[in-house]
């Protein structure tokens, strides 16, 4: 399962080139292996399920490189959508394993939807992380915070949750 940051933070330094660089040489190794994918995005004030599990590689390659980037980062509602995605799928295919890959700078600034005016995303995002962890299933972090003048380090915290 790919969850892909589409912020407007991964349209600088080349980032989301680097990001669907990655996924499409992941994409091609689930092909060999004939495991299925599926794909989150996010960017704005949402995330969205891009694509069901799915056999179809070159669905998911389609809707990779459609993917525009753009917008705010509503990190916690990925991984939020991420979690719900991840026990419907253990429910109804128990035995199925799953990989989780997240690609992001870890620059939550977008609270849950319903959330009270003001709510800090971060703390939220640290909670549904902690959630995810619970769940006990390998997980791939690659921190696109390329640095530059200012690193924030986001992505390696949220690895560490």
């Amino acid at each position: 399962m790919f969850v892909v940051d589409a912020s407007g933070s991964m349209s600088a330094r080349k980032r989301m080139e680097a990001v669907k660089g990655a996924v499409l040489a992941l994409l091609t190794d689930a092909y060999q292996q004939r495991d299925r994918v599926s794909f989150i995005a996010y960017r704005g004030v949402k995330a969205e399920v891009l694509l069901e599990p799915t056999k179809s590689v070159e669905l998911a390659e389609k809707q990779l490189q459609r993917l525009p980037t753009g917008g705010r980062t509503p990190l916690a509602h990925a991984l939020s959508l991420t979690y719900d995605s991840i026990c419907r799928q253990r429910r109804h295919e128990p035995d199925q394993s799953i990989l989780l890959i997240i690609l992001s700078d870890g620059k939550a600034n977008v609270p849950l939807p319903g959330s009270k005016a003001g709510s800090d995303a971060w703390a939220q995002t640290e909670q549904v992380s902690c959630q995810l962890a619970k769940l006990e299933l390998p997980t791939l972090m690659l921190d696109t915070d390329s640095g530059g003048l200012v690193r924030v380090g986001r992505g390696k915290e949220l690895a560490h949750l």
